[in-house]
């Protein structure tokens, strides 16, 4: 089992990034792959970004492609999303996850074990 602590959310205005970061404890971290997701109110919960175990795989949604990055460094147990050129549309709460199977690492349902979100809010 693993436990998944989200941190690095705030209020910055369109134009400006973000790095959030997501902690893991329990199970050995480099067992998993990681994922990202968000949802803003009143929609469905979405994929942003997903990395391979050993990070060399990597896929994104195509809202964000170009704009964010997502990194890990399994010697810390962390995984990482840089988000540049923050737009309005991204607000959100945002969620790691991991998947301790196989799988495409865009499906929410692949993942078995998520954090509690922090909050991104990006004003115009």
């Amino acid at each position: 089992q693993v436990q998944l602590q989200e941190s690095g959310g705030g209020l910055v205005q369109a134009g400006d990034s973000l790095r959030l970061s997501c902690a893991a404890s329990g199970r050995t971290f480099s067992t998993y792959n990681m994922g990202w997701f968000r949802q803003a109110p009143g929609k469905e919960r979405e994929f942003v970004g997903g990395i391979s175990r050993n990070g060399i795989i990597t896929r994104y949604a195509d809202s964000v492609k170009g704009r964010f990055t997502i990194s890990r460094v399994n010697a810390k147990n962390t995984v990482y999303l840089q988000m540049n050129s923050l737009k309005p549309e991204d607000t959100a709460v945002y969620y790691c996850a991991a998947n301790e199977g196989v799988g495409s690492l865009s499906a929410p349902i692949e993942y078995g074990y998520w954090g509690q979100g922090t909050q991104v809010t990006v004003s115009s």
